[in-house]
C-alpha cells in the first residue's frame, strides 16, 4: 500500500497510523499494518513471531493494562525501512499478570522506546524497551500500594 510519497514519508506515516491504533485500542488495526511474519521482541522478554502471536498478546496486554503512547516522536531512514519512535506510556495496572506484582488499579508513566523494521509499506519488526525496574516500582510492592505494609 505504498503511496507516490517518499519512503521515508511511508513509514513516517504507517508508523503513526500504528501508535493512532494503539491509542485507540484498535487491536485489528494495529494488525493490519504487520506483515503476516512479523517479529516482536517483547522488553525483556521472548521474541515472537507471526500475527497470531501478536493477537495473542495484545489479547493479554488489554486484559491487565490500559495504556496511551502520548508525546509522539517518530524518526524513518530515507529507505523507508527502518524507524524508530519515541514516547511516554501513561498506564494502568488492571489485573495481575502472572509473576508481577499485584494489581490494583496503580497508574504508571513510562518513557518508551521502540524500533521498527518495515518491508512492503507494513511493520515487519516491532522491538519495544523501557525500564521495568522503574515501572515496577510505580506499581509494586512498597507501602503507597499496600495499605497492609503502611499500618
Amino acid at each position: 500500500m505504498l503511496s507516490a510519497m517518499s519512503p521515508r514519508t511511508d513509514a513516517l506515516t504507517t508508523v503513526q497510523r500504528y501508535y493512532a491504533a494503539f491509542n485507540a485500542a484498535d487491536w485489528e488495526g494495529m494488525l493490519a499494518l504487520l506483515t503476516d511474519d512479523v517479529r516482536h521482541d517483547i522488553n525483556e522478554g521472548p521474541t515472537q513471531t507471526g500475527k497470531d502471536a501478536f493477537r495473542h498478546f495484545l489479547a493479554k496486554m488489554d486484559a491487565h493494562y490500559r495504556e496511551q503512547a502520548r508525546d509522539l516522536t517518530v524518526l524513518a531512514n530515507d529507505e523507508g525501512n527502518r524507524a524508530a519512535a519515541e514516547f511516554t506510556i501513561h498506564g494502568e495496572y488492571l489485573r495481575t499478570d502472572d509473576g508481577l506484582p499485584e494489581a490494583q488499579g496503580q497508574t504508571y508513566v513510562l518513557p518508551v522506546g521502540a524500533f521498527l523494521e518495515l518491508r512492503g509499506g507494513q511493520i515487519a519488526r516491532v522491538t519495544n524497551y523501557y525500564n521495568l525496574a522503574d515501572w515496577s516500582r510505580q506499581v509494586g510492592d512498597h507501602p503507597a500500594n499496600d495499605p497492609q505494609k503502611s499500618n
